[in-house]
């Protein structure tokens, strides 16, 4: 659509605007009225029942795990555990309390913004899903959200325990602490609360009116002018609501910039052990301040730098140069994305920017494709799916499997001139285009380091076709294990490097398994492998030769197989 031109243009677009926009308004209001008691019940009553039927398991394997642990040295552990009622109590009191405002909001807000989702372009009989969009599909949404917390209560939570619990190498360090600075951190921690919390609620609060006036102006400029991420017309009903939304996230920020100051004060008293100095401890008192603040500055494209204070607080000159480096690369970043938002807000929406929903959705279709392609070469057999369906033993599976898909996308990158990671023929990720999410910052880090390590390698094609079956195969701890498997090179230093690799995805993945989100899609992915199995085995006549035992070849194997197909085409939501 053309951008209208001239004041008397604009001016009549907004009137012309006003009519629509309020009657999508109403008619989302009354959605979210009726479908939020449902969805607050079934997201507050399932997640409460989920927490309070598991705390007694909680608490006791808590405790077994962190008195079992060696990671923690005696100092640590007596520490941790005199601690743990206080967190045990509050662990069942946040989370139902976050399932209430929780179920509020999605079941208020999703059948809302899904009724101005139903004027988009690509959307046939508007009519029709302006008024059923996002009934139905919330009450799914809310089981998804308590399936995704059942999982984390019962798989991700006592994983992580588990890890705690392990054992550890002989040159591993168990964490300690010194007794001597334990008063003293105990001394900044109380300290800190009541010095940085009023002062960084008081910056929040001195600073909301400029947010709030801000994304008006912001929204308004991209409503009247059509500019930016607002250029269709199927957009223009989103920035009304946001400009009707938006002083709820500015309290929103307020709100978070309180309760987070709590954690960042009593953070001096983690520097104080760190660092093994009361007197650093006081300095980041002082310097947290500043640091929030021109965290809000950045963020609200204000000057730059902080009028308070910021003593150094760490002893180290090279962590406080790369802290001072860190900084002065956002101050650049922000200030680079500045110049592009208030010069031209269309130039930025040229710049693709992936979701981590896109980046899931490629990692599960790569496992899906490999899955299918091990299944064929042998290397996943049947009672490889069948314990991961019936008995939830998913470690071979859901391990190696995506670290296999990774592995193969950090080969082609390195092989490309790409400064990211090439995941297919049409997405690419790199430093301007992937999610802006703190979790995939975590992963893509090391990534590019291990494309890089590959690189340098130089992995001839014969070596790259070994190293799928010995991600499948091995595990991969000692260069002997590559002995006998026909591996091209015989460097033992190369195999060792290689292995590294390895290990440090097998990391990664572990820690990704971890995610609700994670488990839910990936035993979809399971059921899809358990569908091609059964085909091959028709194929194959049930052969000894193909791997597949006559029990997967009986009577029931249609029955079975038409059921998860039905039940592969339910994706859960796919939520991240």
């Amino acid at each position: 659509m053309e951008v209208p031109v001239g004041f008397v243009a604009k001016l009549w677009i907004f009137l012309s605007f006003l009519p629509f926009f309020a009657s999508l308004l109403l008619l989302g209001l009354l959605k979210g009225l009726i479908i939020c008691p449902v969805a607050f019940t079934i997201i507050a009553v399932g997640n409460s029942a989920l927490v309070i039927g598991l705390w007694p398991a909680h608490v006791i394997w808590t405790y077994y795990c962190v008195a079992k642990s060696k990671r923690l040295g005696w100092i640590l552990k007596i520490l941790v555990l005199l601690s743990l009622p206080v967190l045990l109590i509050l662990w069942p009191v946040v989370a139902i309390a976050g399932s209430i405002l929780g179920g509020i909001g999605y079941g208020f807000f999703a059948p809302l913004i899904a009724t101005f989702e139903a004027v988009g372009e690509r959307v046939t009989d508007k009519w029709k899903h302006c008024f059923l969009d996002g009934c139905w599909s919330t009450l799914e949404d809310s089981c998804t959200i308590v399936r995704d917390f059942m999982d984390f209560c019962f798989h991700s939570y006592f994983s992580y325990m588990d890890e705690l619990s392990e054992e550890v190498h002989e040159d591993e360090k168990p964490m300690e602490i010194k007794l001597s600075m334990l008063p003293s951190g105990f001394l900044v921690a109380v300290l800190a609360v009541p010095v940085d919390v009023p002062l960084i609620t008081a910056i929040a609060l001195w600073k909301s009116p400029y947010m709030l006036f801000r994304g008006w102006k912001r929204l308004l400029e991209d409503l009247v002018g059509r500019e930016g991420p607002f250029l269709e017309t199927v957009c223009v009903p989103f920035a009304g609501l946001a400009i009707f939304l938006w002083p709820l996230a500015v309290i929103g920020a307020a709100l978070a910039a309180f309760f987070s100051s709590f954690f960042l004060g009593l953070y001096g008293g983690v520097v104080v052990i760190q660092e093994g100095s009361l007197q650093m401890g006081l300095a980041y008192i002082v310097a947290v301040v500043s640091l929030f603040d021109e965290y809000c500055n950045d963020l609200l494209y204000l000057r730059e730098g902080s009028c308070f204070p910021r003593p150094r607080y760490r002893k180290n000159k090279n962590d406080t140069n790369e802290i001072e480096r860190g900084q002065s690369i956002d101050r650049n970043g922000s200030h680079s994305l500045n110049l592009v938002s208030e010069g031209s807000r269309t130039l930025k929406r040229a710049i693709q920017q992936y979701t981590p929903m896109q980046v899931w959705d490629w990692l599960f279709k790569s496992c899906e494709v490999n899955g299918k392609v091990l299944l064929h070469e042998g290397l996943i057999n049947v009672e490889d799916v069948q314990e991961c369906i019936l008995k939830g033993n998913c470690k071979k599976l859901g391990i190696k499997l995506p670290a296999l898909s990774i592995l193969q996308c950090l080969i082609k990158s390195s092989k490309s001139d790409s400064s990211g990671l090439v995941l297919s023929e049409q997405m690419e990720l790199n430093p301007t285009n992937f999610p802006r999410d703190r979790l995939f910052d975590w992963f893509l880090a090391p990534l590019l380091t291990m494309k890089e390590q590959i690189k340098g390698l130089k992995l001839e094609e014969n070596e790259e076709v070994f190293l799928k079956k010995l991600v499948m195969v091995c595990k991969n701890d000692r260069p002997e294990e590559w002995d006998d498997s026909g591996f091209p090179s015989d460097d033992k230093v190369r195999v060792a490097q290689l292995q590294a690799v390895i290990r440090r995805l097998q990391g990664i993945v572990g820690s990704m398994a971890r995610l609700p989100t994670f488990r839910r899609r990936f035993k979809n992915l399971v059921k899809v492998l358990y569908v091609e199995a059964i085909q091959m085995g028709l194929s194959l006549g049930g052969s000894s030769k193909s791997g597949f035992g006559g029990k997967f070849l009986n009577g029931r194997r249609n029955d079975e197989e038409g059921s998860i197909r039905s039940s592969t085409r339910e994706r859960d939501g796919d939520m991240v």
